[in-house]
């Protein structure tokens, strides 16, 4: 699909406004949807997934490494060899990056000085799906925010809306520096945004994330609508914190800080 100029510059000036409907609604009606994935009668289903990390397993720089590596695998994300051009799907932060506002001096040690593994949170109510012009960006039914690549115009109005930093854009072309090309999962081009898309693509074969089947039990995958999930089970009885929850995206991905004698 292709819009013209004066359609974008429409669209562009009515997000800026930031007036509280869709822009992309008053410009796409009666225009195709956004591709849905194709369902299988194996796949998984949820009402909603949700990612629950459990800082307290991740030990290790190899704990931290796995979870990384089968991710940039598996999705041929390139590897550019710095961070001007850094493409991220699964990465680490610091506390005080991760969680700002829970920010104090008080804090141990341990936690302020812990790498905390940081993906697409797959909000709820998410920012980017409402700002991107083509939609190519979109929240499908059970609550995975999934982007079409074919469909990206490499506006990045995404990357702005998004308040977690978990979009990356490539200004180079990244095929050249993906060391081994997996032919499951599609390149992306030069002047496209991309970002985690929960396996979505291994969900409709039956199969859990890669970077939850690695974690040892660091990551936990599950239906959040579901009260006998695993990811309702930890978090019914861990305390847990979402990233920037105040500012009301409702992220999708929990983080278990201690507890259970750090586990």
């Amino acid at each position: 699909m292709s819009i013209s100029r004066r359609d974008f510059l429409k669209i562009a000036g009515i997000s800026s406004l930031g007036i509280g409907f869709s822009a992309t609604d008053l410009l796409w009606k009666n225009r195709a949807e956004a591709v849905e994935y194709m369902t299988s009668p194996k796949g998984l289903k949820a009402k909603r997934w949700a990612m629950v990390v459990d800082v307290r397993k991740f030990k290790t720089e190899g704990d931290y490494k796995r979870v990384i590596d089968i991710c940039n695998r598996i999705h041929n994300v390139p590897d550019f060899g710095n961070t001007k051009d850094e493409v991220k799907w699964i990465w680490t932060d610091t506390f005080e990056h991760v969680f700002p506002f829970q920010q104090n001096k008080y804090l141990p040690e341990t936690v302020q000085e812990k790498p905390f593994v940081l993906l697409c949170n797959h909000c709820d109510n998410p920012p980017c799906v409402r700002v991107c012009p083509t939609q190519a960006t979109f929240k499908m039914k059970d609550g995975i925010v999934a982007q079409d690549y074919h469909r990206c115009i490499g506006c990045r109005f995404c990357m702005a809306a998004c308040p977690f930093g978990a979009r990356s854009f490539n200004w180079r072309d990244p095929r050249p520096f993906i060391k081994h090309v997996n032919p499951d999962f599609p390149t992306r081009t030069k002047g496209v945004v991309e970002k985690c898309n929960f396996c979505v693509e291994r969900l409709e074969k039956g199969l859990r994330p890669a970077c939850v089947e690695v974690s040892n039990g660091g990551l936990i995958f599950g239906d959040l609508a579901d009260p006998g999930s695993e990811v309702r089970k930890i978090l019914s009885t861990h305390y847990s914190l979402r990233r920037k929850a105040e500012l009301g995206t409702r992220p999708s991905v929990f983080y278990i800080i201690g507890g259970d004698e750090d586990a």
